[in-house]
């Protein structure tokens, strides 16, 4: 992408920050620039986004249904999935899986409770309930 064509339409979901993007200058040399962003990234942004609440609420049904474990709901409600919550909390993503059952969930320990909670930001008590 050329200096001249970095997209500078603005982007809600950016916050009034800028974004680092990469474009070439006049001679040829590839230099980072300021973006405010573009119309067509906001609208993939929030379809995302609201993709994972709809996640978010479906995991809330069906923990309260007693057919998954809160970690469900929190992975969602943290937009994450189950790779992004391997990475983050160390374990493999079948192990990952399995705790997203209420059986696997019950079986978990009090250190592997609290490498769930510190992967999504909570306490191991808020981890274990809805909100």
């Amino acid at each position: 992408m050329r200096l001249d064509d970095v997209p500078q339409e603005g982007n809600a979901t950016l916050g009034g920050h800028r974004k680092l993007m990469y474009a070439r200058d006049a001679q040829g040399r590839s230099v980072t620039v300021g973006s405010q962003g573009w119309e067509a990234e906001e609208i993939c942004t929030l379809h995302a986004v609201d993709a994972l609440a709809q996640q978010a609420e479906a995991a809330r049904t069906r923990v309260q249904a007693g057919r998954a474990s809160p970690l469900e709901y929190w992975m969602y409600a943290r937009r994450m999935d189950v790779a992004l919550l391997s990475q983050t909390s160390g374990f493999w993503q079948w192990r990952v899986r399995r705790h997203l059952t209420p059986a696997g969930f019950a079986r978990l320990t009090a250190a592997q409770r609290a490498r769930y909670a510190q992967a999504l930001g909570l306490s191991a008590a808020e981890l274990e309930r809805l909100p």
